[in-house]
């Protein structure tokens, strides 16, 4: 089934499941943005047409492309993330978004846990170890426990406190940064990422993405983790100094690494393939079939509700 010739015009930026694009498809005129040999061209062959954007949290919509859409009202979002979107540039126009938050929460914690007990248990080496026969030769190298360790989550919203309430299993210390003490946690709070990184052993980053963000995991911070420290990053790559990350990663300034988020993703920096002390996962915290339906389903209610007329389910601007 497609749509009718009168079906709101939606703009996507890049492609959604098929579970999600059939329906898509069914109750939209769909444009196909990724498909487009020119882009601009594509784009200012319907732009007169457009009254929203569907998009993922990496893609977003710039404040150029939102220019080039006189009759767009909405922009949702595939992701709780909308740094990549130009938030500014839709409320100067009364443009609204939403985003898909809550239904990914557990996953993205579910990850978070599993990397950390990935890069301390060696689980990752420990299977190159065994499919690689050098079991035969004798043990692996000892790993490092988890329980009775200190935690630290910097970022304690919705994501970061179920990170919290997971770990609160494991006979661990939690403590996290955030602007302000979170009222009812019983977990430690710091002021100062430094800080907080110099009193934990295990560092897990849950920041949202953005210019407040960029870099605030820099050299100091890795330095106050020190040799012992491990960090575990499953926020987006432009919260951590990349330049300094890998600096401390191969002088073995910090333990290691769990990185799900990178910087140029998905084209990576080649030199963390090469390193030992690292476990790498392709952005892939919320890449559940479960979540990802979820995500797909609440991008639709929100556009759904806004072309009936009705308030956002999950609105941002």
């Amino acid at each position: 089934m497609t749509a009718s010739a009168s079906s709101p015009h939606v703009l996507m930026t890049g492609a959604y499941p098929e579970w999600d694009m059939a329906p898509m498809q069914a109750s939209y005129t769909l444009h196909r943005l990724w498909e487009a040999p020119d882009r601009a061209a594509f784009v200012a062959a319907h732009a007169a047409d457009i009254r929203a954007i569907a998009t993922k949290g990496e893609l977003g919509a710039d404040a150029a492309l939102i220019a080039s859409l006189p009759r767009l009202e909405l922009v949702a979002c595939y992701g709780v993330g909308t740094d990549a979107i130009d938030l500014a540039a839709c409320r100067a126009r009364g443009i609204r978004v939403s985003n898909t938050p809550d239904v990914l929460n557990g996953d993205v914690a579910d990850l978070a846990v599993g990397l950390t007990l990935a890069l301390q248990r060696s689980i990752a080496a420990g299977d190159r170890f065994v499919r690689s026969g050098a079991w035969a030769d004798g043990p692996m190298p000892l790993a490092t426990r988890v329980f009775g360790q200190r935690i630290g989550i910097a970022g304690f919203g919705r994501i970061g406190s179920t990170i919290a309430r997971r770990l609160s299993g494991f006979d661990v210390e939690i403590g996290y940064f955030s602007r302000t003490p979170k009222a009812g946690s019983p977990n430690r709070h710091f002021e100062s990422l430094a800080a907080m990184a110099g009193w934990c052993d295990v560092l897990i980053v849950i920041l949202p993405g953005g210019e407040a963000t960029r870099g605030i995991v820099d050299a100091d911070v890795l330095r106050a983790l020190g040799p012992q420290g491990w960090l575990v990053n499953v926020s987006r790559g432009s919260t951590v100094d990349e330049a300094a990350l890998l600096q401390a990663l191969a002088s073995r300034s910090i333990a290691g690494a769990a990185l799900d988020v990178f910087l140029n993703e998905p084209r990576i920096d080649p030199r963390f393939a090469a390193l030992d002390n690292v476990v790498l996962t392709p952005h892939h915290g919320s890449g559940t079939g479960q979540t990802r339906r979820a995500m797909g389903e609440l991008v639709r209610r929100n556009l759904e509700a806004h072309f009936a007329g009705r308030p956002l389910v999950t609105p941002v601007v």
